[in-house]
């Protein structure tokens, strides 16, 4: 770790030399929508928030979205057994499922998971054309789930001049990728679409240093379009059509996990059309969005020659509809109101059956289904491009255990004359119990509460050289309280608490030399609250105290560029749950190392190439769960 703060160090004593020598004013105009809903420059904004764009993507040579949020400051990743297997993101220490997931406008937690979680397994990249992930509890502008922070997804769309192209990879382990995209405008038209199909033989799910053999591969095939059609300067329409098909197999979650049989299919569709319409010369704009997300998954565990008792079958179906009206009204040049109301249903029903040594099982949950009504005010003031305010509360009504209020302010303070921007947040978040936790006949609890969260951040932001260099340190701390748990009958109750606080630092360098270098490191504390849990003041399982990441991109020539990436993921405790009582145990730290090069050969032609894990780490990210070792990829690129 020393050699980390060192660069950090370092790294300030630079800029601190270029402030001497550089008093050129910041023009900071980067837009960011997901911190206030509205399209507000970073240095307005309060709440910490990270951005990587589809350039910085392709650079870097990220495939999946999984890969994108490793890089990401205050966030954690925990993967079981490698590409196109579960993935489950925590922010800033707290649980997976108090993060919400958008994807344009859409809710993307799966309603029919048993903590409504989202899972990152099936996401690509190929039509991202952004990902911003907001930091803090953001339930005041998007509800249920936002109780540790927002990352929100956002695809690509047509733009002026019509483009098509083709991309193909191969790689070790049977590895493949291929994609194919047109995007561009005809008359009225913007359109975007968008196919991938990618797959890998891969490696065993259950780590092979305990002689597992069995590899357990992956296939994902993606579809998207989106269209938005301009009738008249002040009205649009945009519609949008995602599905994917996804199919892996598993392993079991212990030391001896080989499990043939064991597999997992997923299928998921999205369907969402909007109205945009802008009156008083823009100063009234008003959205109006209908949403259905359909999220079916069924895994299927056949007797084998290693677990001849052994056998399960499960399926989980589920789907939410959203309506949605928001409101920006700007009739004051420093003053921003947005004010809206949303209509969510969520459905879902699952069933379970399997056979053991103990005999049969079977649990089956019938579809149910809960409504929530969400209105929300927020005003955005500014006073002489120097001082932010961002203040809101938010009123839901959930049909099964009332209304919940929750409020955010963040203020930033942007100093002209250093370049310096002070900033800070406080927020109170919500989540709502699922659908399993409320009715399933063995765990469920009609009487449940939310779980609750509030939430503060401070910190400064420096930039230098028209934001070219920017330096951020954050501290954060978020208390959650009113946790889902079980009490001595195995119901879900309201009686788990928890509390995590930490700092991250940021640094970049962008454009300078043709060298844009990102850096983030976080320090993480979490500590179980609750005095009547096996894990009272320990830390919580699968969350780092200590990750680092520096990304150096060099733009050798208008031809080749290169790409090193190094990310550092410190000690960690799990639970060998194969084990009664649950033994906890201390994961060894890793650090990763990519390099990655393309090289333009033709203005339609691009090679390129990429190798990971350079040195062959061994590591987990889950116990007794494997990860790949060292491995080699190849591909070309044609657009036209």
């Amino acid at each position: 770790m020393k050699n980390f703060f060192t660069f950090f160090i370092l790294l300030s004593i630079t800029i601190s030399v270029s402030a001497q020598t550089d008093s050129v004013k910041t023009t900071l105009s980067e837009v960011v929508v997901s911190a206030t809903r509205t399209e507000t420059p970073t240095i307005a904004i309060g709440s910490s928030v990270s951005v990587i764009t589809s350039v910085e993507i392709s650079e870097r040579q990220l495939n999946t979205v999984v890969d994108v949020l490793r890089e990401m400051p205050g966030l954690s990743i925990y993967q079981q057994g490698g590409p196109g297997k579960l993935s489950y993101v925590s922010m800033r220490g707290a649980n997976s499922d108090h993060t919400l997931v958008i994807l344009d406008g859409v809710v993307m937690n799966d309603p029919s998971s048993p903590s409504n979680a989202f899972d990152f397994s099936y996401l690509n990249t190929n039509d991202i054309d952004r990902i911003e992930v907001v930091r803090g509890p953001q339930s005041t502008l998007y509800g249920s789930d936002a109780i540790a922070g927002v990352i929100n997804i956002i695809t690509k769309k047509g733009n002026m001049k019509p483009e098509y192209s083709f991309s193909g990879e191969t790689g070790s382990n049977g590895y493949y990728r291929a994609n194919v995209s047109a995007l561009g405008r005809a008359g009225i038209l913007d359109y975007a679409i968008t196919a991938t199909r990618n797959g890998s033989h891969s490696v065993s799910a259950a780590d092979a240093a305990f002689g597992n053999t069995e590899k357990d591969g992956y296939s994902n095939n993606a579809f998207t379009s989106r269209f938005n059609i301009t009738p008249m300067k002040n009205f649009s329409i945009n519609l949008l059509y995602k599905y994917t098909k996804a199919e892996s197999a598993l392993d079991q979650n212990e030391k001896f996990g080989d499990d043939p049989n064991f597999n997992y299919n997923l299928e998921e569709q999205i369907f969402k059309g909007g109205l945009k319409l802008s009156l008083f010369d823009g100063r009234w704009q008003q959205t109006f969005n209908a949403s259905l997300m359909k999220h079916f998954t069924h895994s299927l565990d056949l007797v084998d020659d290693l677990h001849p008792n052994t056998s399960s079958d499960a399926y989980n179906n589920a789907h939410r509809t959203s309506l949605a009206w928001q409101n920006n009204l700007k009739f004051l040049d420093n003053n921003l109101i947005v004010f809206g109301v949303e209509l969510t249903k969520e459905y879902a029903n699952t069933s379970y059956n399997s056979t053991s040594d103990y005999g049969p099982y079977n649990s089956v949950f019938p579809e149910q289904s809960i409504r929530t009504t969400g209105l929300y005010l927020q005003d955005q003031f500014d006073y002489n491009q120097s001082l932010f305010v961002t203040a809101g509360f938010r009123y839901d009504n959930n049909e099964k255990f009332g209304g919940v209020t929750t409020f955010r302010i963040a203020p930033a303070y942007f100093i002209q004359t250093t370049e310096t921007k002070l900033k800070f947040s406080y927020g109170t978040g919500f989540k709502a119990p699922s659908l399993f936790y409320l009715f399933d006949p063995l765990f469920g609890n009609p009487d449940l509460k939310p779980e609750k969260s509030k939430g503060w951040d401070a910190g400064f932001e420096q930039f230098l050289l028209n934001g070219k260099i920017s330096l951020g340190v954050t501290y954060f701390n978020l208390s959650l309280e009113n946790m889902f748990g079980f009490d001595e009958n195995y119901k879900t109750v309201n009686i788990a608490k928890a509390s995590t606080n930490g700092v991250e630092f940021t640094a970049s360098l962008r454009g300078i030399s043709d060298f844009n270098i990102n850096a983030s490191y976080t320090f993480t504390e979490t500590k179980d609250d609750y005095d009547q849990s096996p894990d009272y003041n320990k830390p919580l399982l699968r969350r780092p105290k200590h990750q680092f990441a520096v990304n150096t991109n060099w733009q050798a020539t208008n031809k080749l560029n290169l790409n090193l990436e190094m990310h550092y993921v410190g000690k960690r405790d799990d639970k060998d749950f194969s084990t009664y009582p649950a033994e906890r145990v201390t994961m060894a730290d890793c650090t990763l190392f990519n390099i990655s090069a393309s090289y333009k050969i033709l203005d339609y032609l691009k090679i390129n190439g990429r190798i990971e894990n350079l040195f062959d780490k061994k590591y987990e990210e889950v116990l007794y769960y494997g990860t790949l070792g060292r491995s080699f990829y190849a591909g070309l690129s044609l657009t036209f």
